[in-house]
């Protein structure tokens, strides 16, 4: 070995060892947002994420040009609606999405086209072209289904803490508290979810002095969940037309488990359907050995 391969090893192993250093220092870091009574709430992040963060910045100029604006403003509104305001922005976002297939994408080209020399008889050879061009289309994927896979779990938390919220609201403004108030202790008994979040940012908007039809609007528009949707104007309708809060949130309570147990049929009567594919993949292919081993096995026997 030459001097020449001896430092070009070298240079490649002290970039690996700089390259996991660098992941493993950012791996540990933690990362929160700040709630509207100012705690802080933890919020975890994609590592690679967290690693090219302190990269976007260079992508500034480029995602605030106008042919990025509608990304940019949809990136905000998901990234609210996923839990995320004040940790990520839309431009950072847009930023993260165009550095995540181009880094992270040579990243993994560069490992496989070298598993490809360490093991040359290895079907890393001959598929290597797939296999990177795999890679990048999944890294050019992750941002999108990660941010929308962040909304689906908070509405899914919003969907069912919400029935509950309201049968303890219907009672105690029925019991004769104001609304504003039974909201404020519903508040401090509950734990910090993705409900009492929403609701809690509400409450100090009102307390500010935004209207309660204002906040109720912002709430609805800031979380986009159907049901939390549902609840929010129908308030708003009830103000406007002046009738009882707590009627319309026990109507509102009644309607929601009804679709909840809607959705629950929904989910029962599917299940023979997906239960199907395992069962073709796993069971049949069990049984054909079953059956058919000692079969088999004879006639090898027999061949021998």
């Amino acid at each position: 070995m030459g001097p020449l391969e001896l430092a070009l090893m070298v240079s490649w192993g002290l970039a690996a060892a700089g390259i996991g250093w660098y992941m493993a220092s950012v791996a540990r870091e933690v990362t929160y947002v700040t709630l509207a009574d100012g705690r802080r709430q933890e919020r975890s992040l994609p590592l690679s994420f967290k690693m090219l963060l302190p990269f976007v910045g260079n992508l500034d100029g480029l995602v605030s040009r106008p042919s990025f604006a509608k990304e940019v403003e949809k990136a905000d509104w998901m990234l609210v609606a996923g839990g995320y305001e004040g940790l990520l922005n839309g431009r950072e976002f847009v930023a993260l999405r165009l550095l995540t297939p181009a880094v992270m994408g040579v990243i993994w080209t560069l490992v496989v086209l070298l598993l490809g020399e360490v093991l040359p008889d290895s079907m890393f050879v001959s598929c290597r072209m797939p296999f990177c061009l795999m890679g990048v289309g999944l890294f050019a994927l992750q941002p999108t289904l990660w941010l929308q896979g962040a909304i689906k779990k908070r509405h899914l938390a919003i969907m069912k803490a919400l029935p509950f919220v309201l049968d303890i609201l219907t009672l105690s403004v029925e019991a004769g508290m104001d609304f504003i108030s039974a909201l404020q202790r519903n508040c401090e008994s509950r734990k910090m979810d993705a409900l009492n979040e929403e609701l809690l940012r509400m409450t100090k908007e009102i307390q500010v002095g935004s209207s309660r039809k204002q906040a109720l609007k912002s709430m609805a528009d800031r979380a986009r969940q159907p049901d939390l949707k549902s609840v929010a104007y129908a308030l708003i309708q009830a103000d406007e037309l002046g009738v009882s809060i707590g009627s319309i949130l026990r109507i509102q309570s009644e309607q929601l488990r009804a679709r909840r147990f809607d959705r629950a049929e929904k989910l029962a009567n599917e299940a023979p359907t997906k239960m199907l594919g395992p069962l073709m993949l796993c069971i049949f292919p069990a049984v054909f050995i079953i059956l058919l081993g000692p079969v088999l096995v004879q006639a090898m026997k027999g061949m021998l």
